[in-house]
């Protein structure tokens, strides 16, 4: 990773919640509100935006860790302003604080963190658990 990956740094999202962003079992709609997995959604995009720009160009980040409180509903219609902001970069791990809010209200907070690898070692990574195909020995 790059010299200019440092506590601090920040990246900011808005998304409006819509009907198909809200939570629904078994196919049934429970809620007309944003959905928790919505909500990790973005505070994992936001950490990733905060990652991308100070990647070498044979890395990739992976996350290894998300904790998240929901703390209170986004409604349909709202806008949901989500904030990851980078507070340790140690050991080819990078771990922000994340926040989403609608107005002053905090919604969700909690905390992302991301591996740092060679892009061959998660291709490896990946290969190693690939499910056996049909017909084939393993």
């Amino acid at each position: 990773m790059k010299a200019t990956l440092v506590p601090g740094l920040a990246f900011e999202i808005e998304f409006t919640v819509t009907p198909p962003m809200c939570p629904r079992f078994d196919d049934e709609p429970v809620h007309p509100v944003c959905a928790t997995w919505t909500v990790v959604h973005y505070m994992e995009l936001a950490g990733r935006r905060v990652l991308e720009p100070h990647l070498e160009p044979h890395e990739e980040g992976m996350g290894v860790q998300i904790r998240v409180d929901h703390r209170s509903p986004a409604v349909v219609g709202s806008v949901v302003h989500v904030c990851a902001t980078a507070t340790a970069v140690a050991a080819g791990r990078l771990t922000c604080a994340v926040r989403a809010a609608v107005g002053g209200r905090t919604v969700a907070e909690g905390e992302f963190v991301q591996a740092i690898l060679p892009r061959q070692a998660i291709a490896r990574l990946i290969e190693r658990h690939r499910p056996a195909t049909p017909g084939s020995s393993s």
